[in-house]
């Protein structure tokens, strides 16, 4: 038998080490050739890797979130053949010796026990909920403050209810819908006010009568420990490294979008085959009819180098939510698209991140970014740059109020419009408060005119 070292690959230009964000094998398991391994993380894209041999896995390098140079030993294989095998140079004293080295090491007297097997990702498990303690009375014991001479009722949501001295008990529906769900007796809780049980009322029984067996529906929880890899680690990197060393500001505008909306609509009706707008394209539309004014916000800013880069080509990337967390897939030279091709381009890249196929050059390279939650946009946002750009925009949601406008006659009229507005966040080390409004201003005029988009 032979030991076969497979060890993590170049996987990309410039990458020194990657992440494990997944293990598709354990020690012991077999692996055919071409069988995958695992699932290693750069800056830039997931890699699957796979076998190269077949063989039976003997020894793995660290644990999910483990990150390990590249040439490092990945894992150990036990082929047939004779003689020990490499399929690369060695990495030296990377970070990621093999687990069993690790182990032998620190605890010389391991002998033959079992090595460390790395399975997929690693959870905590939650705690086991605090099992509910039933009261060994058969009638649950009131607050020391109630009546002696209550009388327990028949029904918990009739008017033939009873509190005290034998009166009627008076709860709105809601209440007792929530005394009944819980298994109150509305007759043995306390009115803390003009004789009326309320929803405090029956948090306060609740909290003397735990024993009973009662439950609140807001009971707690136990705690749960998630550990921070692969996209959410890289996510929480980028960002925290944008807010050290960006010092953000960020303007926001309103903008009139009931004639956009209008033709949205128009064009919709008569798209054919073509992909359906949404509110993105025609907003990338008027983004990049506009950047030409304000080189600035389409830029990059290597701080490292003193050198800022103003691009001539618009690289758009689009913040979209996949399963994985936050990805920014980019539209390459957005300036020279049409509405359909932005629309479908859109559609396309959005589909890749979400399956996770998206490709590592179409995650990268973005000159200025678009992040928008539509329905959710809520009224405003702030959003954090993605570095080293030097603009990011956002717009948010579209709602519908009363305004004021012209009636063409000098004088004004109440109408519903559709408003929404823009938010833009900005390096102040790039761009001056003065040509973020100035651009986004230049931004709105083409919104609130739109069929300027749709001309030469």
């Amino acid at each position: 038998m032979a030991n076969y070292t497979f060890r993590l690959p170049d996987i990309g230009e410039g990458i020194a080490e990657a992440e494990i964000v997944a293990w598709h094998v354990k020690v012991g398991d077999l692996v055919e050739e071409d069988g995958r391994i695992a699932d290693m993380m750069t800056d830039k894209a997931t890699v699957e890797m796979e076998s190269p041999v077949t063989g039976r896995v003997i020894s793995v390098a660290g644990e999910v979130g483990d990150v390990i140079a590249i040439g490092s030993a990945l894992v150990v294989i036990e082929t047939e053949g004779e003689g020990d095998v490499s399929d690369g140079p060695s990495a030296g004293s990377g970070r990621a010796e093999l687990v069993e080295e690790r182990i032998e090491a620190e605890n010389p007297d391991a002998g033959d026990v079992a090595r460390v097997e790395a399975a997929g990702p690693q959870t905590t498990p939650e705690p086991a909920a605090e099992p509910s303690v039933s009261s060994e009375v058969e009638t649950p014991r009131a607050p020391p403050a109630t009546s002696t001479n209550a009388q327990p009722s028949k029904s918990v949501s009739t008017s033939l209810d009873t509190n005290g001295g034998g009166g009627k008990v008076l709860a709105s529906p809601a209440v007792r819908q929530r005394a009944s769900d819980l298994g109150i007796n509305l007759s043995e809780v306390r009115p803390s006010e003009e004789g009326r049980i309320r929803h405090a009322d029956l948090d306060q029984f609740l909290s003397y009568n735990a024993q009973g067996g009662y439950r609140s529906a807001g009971a707690e929880r136990g705690d749960e420990v998630i550990k921070v890899i692969g996209m959410r680690r890289r996510i929480a990197e980028n960002m925290a490294a944008s807010k050290r060393h960006i010092p953000h500001f960020s303007y926001v505008e309103e903008c009139d979008v009931t004639a956009l909306e209008v033709m949205r609509e128009q064009l919709n009706s008569a798209r054919g085959d073509k992909p359906k707008l949404t509110m993105l394209p025609l907003l990338i539309t008027a983004i990049c009819r506009t950047i030409p004014q304000f080189p600035m916000i389409n830029a990059r800013y290597d701080d490292e180098a003193g050198v800022v880069t103003r691009h001539g080509a618009v690289h758009l990337g689009i913040a979209a939510q996949t399963p994985a967390g936050l990805m920014v897939p980019v539209v390459r030279n957005a300036q020279g698209l049409n509405l359909w091709q932005l629309a479908r381009e859109i559609g396309r890249l959005a589909e890749a991140a979400r399956s996770g196929t998206a490709k590592s050059d179409e995650l990268s390279g973005s000159t200025l970014t678009l992040t928008s939650l539509g329905p959710l946009g809520g009224v405003a946002t702030t959003p954090v740059i993605n570095r080293p750009e030097v603009a990011i925009i956002g717009p948010n949601r579209i709602i519908e109020r009363p305004m004021f406008v012209s009636d063409g006659m000098g004088g004004e009229r109440i109408e519903r419009r559709k408003l929404m507005n823009i938010s833009i966040s900005c390096d102040h080390r790039v761009v001056d408060g003065y040509d973020a409004a100035s651009f986004v201003q230049a931004v709105k005029k083409l919104i609130e005119t739109p069929v300027l988009l749709l001309a030469d």
